[in-house]
């Protein structure tokens, strides 16, 4: 089993959970973070007020950038499908466009059932 850990924009997140429920992968958890690479700021991506002083740099700029991170556990056989989905559904071409990291996953429980492994997942 593998961990896809996906920072996406905040505008790509449905179409990015419709793409995943398409390929029978309804179950995700989505968390609304702030980070930044090396663009510090993307110019129209944001178009709210940064009430925060510590998100904002000194002309306005924001020190970190509004981002949504998605986490799923897939099957090791299915990582390249889901990967695949979430690139093609967030590419823009722009700067911005995320990150995707695999991570392998040791063991994987419900605490329901006490179902382990892929079973755990299904």
């Amino acid at each position: 089993m593998k961990e896809i850990l996906a920072i996406i924009r905040p505008n790509k997140i449905s179409r990015t959970k419709e793409a995943l429920d398409a390929l029978g992968f309804p179950a995700m958890t989505a968390t609304a973070v702030f980070g930044r690479g090396k663009q510090k700021a993307i110019i129209g991506e944001v178009s709210f007020d940064i009430p925060n002083k510590d998100l904002r740099e000194e002309d306005g700029r924001m020190h970190y950038i509004p981002k949504r991170m998605i986490s799923l556990i897939v099957p090791d056989e299915d990582t390249s499908l889901v990967v695949e989905s979430i690139m093609k559904v967030n590419n823009t071409g722009q700067i911005g466009d995320g990150k995707i990291f695999v991570c392998p996953i040791d063991e994987a429980l419900r605490v329901r059932t006490k179902e382990t492994g892929e079973e755990a997942i299904s």
